[in-house]
C-alpha cells in the first residue's frame, strides 16, 4: 500500500479513534472472556459498540486499516481481534518526517 493509500485510511476520525483505542486497550475496552486485550487485541464487537455502529459498519473501518497495515486482525474462535501494527506505524511516522 502507498502512503497516499495510508494517508487516505488515517483520513478519518474513526479510524483514528479506533487507533488511539488500541493503543491502550485495557483503558478503552471491558475484558473478554476469549483473547488477551494487549497479546491478542480487541474483539471487532466491542470496537463496534465503543464506536456505536454496526458490526458491518465497524467492520469496514477496520478492514480499511488491515488494508493499510495498520492494524493485525487474528482470528479466535468465531471473533476477529484488532491489535495495532506498531511496526508499520512507526514506518508511516518516519515516511511523513520525509515530506
Amino acid at each position: 500500500m502507498t502512503t497516499i493509500d495510508v494517508l487516505k485510511a488515517l483520513a478519518n476520525e474513526r479510524r483514528m479513534q479506533i487507533l488511539d483505542w488500541l493503543k491502550d486497550p485495557t483503558r478503552h475496552f471491558p475484558p473478554q472472556v476469549d483473547g488477551d486485550l494487549e497479546r491478542d487485541g480487541v474483539c471487532a464487537l466491542y470496537i463496534a459498540e465503543k464506536l456505536g455502529m454496526s458490526q458491518p459498519s465497524a467492520g469496514e473501518h477496520l478492514k480499511v486499516l488491515a488494508a493499510a497495515d495498520l492494524v493485525i486482525g487474528t482470528r479466535i474462535k468465531q471473533w476477529v481481534f484488532y491489535r495495532r501494527n506498531e511496526e508499520r506505524i512507526e514506518e508511516v511516522r518516519e515516511a511523513l518526517k520525509d515530506l
